[in-house]
């Protein structure tokens, strides 16, 4: 994994260069889901779009990303679960990325002056709620200091990178997603006992293969 001061450089070169992809994606997805967008490889034209960000900081001497719990809601089909900062694109917002920064801002209190953002990594079809995600990397200038969202962030997580390259944090298990509804062997990275699974980690799988 790249280190230190050169860490930054590095992957600003690396996420502008060819991207690991769709393949480095499915290797974290759900099998009936991936068999899905492998049959169906285009989103159809009346898809969502949103944008997530995978906001990196450094504390302790190690790279960290930043992950958020949803709160529950049963309005939202990603409920309760773990995920980047993001949301859906407004007309307002002009570019994609202003989307991701903007979320981040809202949901975790990170000013988008405060985040350099290195590039972004491959765009995921999501097609249980319609949405292409695009995915921006990005890295926070100043200190830590998040701030929950009231009413839509429950938690706030911080894990190193490292969290995600140890193969003892990528696991299976089977997940009740809806009343009668469980999906069968779903493969997530344990982040100090969270379940990380589905888009959120396919674009982490994607991620930590391009930092090889």
């Amino acid at each position: 994994m790249i280190q230190t001061d050169s860490f930054i450089e590095q992957l600003r070169d690396r996420l502008a260069e060819p991207l690991p992809g769709r393949e480095a994606q499915f290797r974290m997805g759900f099998a009936r889901r991936v068999e899905e967008l492998r049959q169906n490889p285009l989103p159809p034209s009346e898809a969502k779009v949103a944008c997530v960000l995978n906001l990196l900081h450094r504390r302790e001497g190690a790279w960290h990303t930043l992950l958020i719990r949803r709160t529950v809601n049963p309005r939202d089909r990603h409920s309760g679960q773990v995920s980047f900062p993001g949301g859906r694109y407004e007309e307002r917002d002009g570019d994609l990325v202003n989307v991701a920064l903007r979320e981040a801002h809202e949901e975790v209190g990170v000013s988008p002056l405060e985040v350099q953002v290195l590039g972004r990594l491959t765009e995921l079809y999501i097609p249980v709620s319609n949405y292409i995600v695009h995915p921006f990397v990005g890295v926070l200038l100043g200190k830590p200091d998040f701030t929950m969202q009231p009413g839509e962030v429950e938690e706030i997580l911080t894990p190193p990178l490292a969290a995600f390259s140890n193969p003892d944090n990528r696991k299976m298990t089977d997940l009740n997603v809806a009343q009668g509804v469980t999906l069968k062997g779903v493969p997530y990275f344990d982040v100090d006992g969270h379940i990380v699974w589905g888009a959120t980690a396919m674009i982490m799988s994607e991620f930590m293969e391009l930092l090889g």
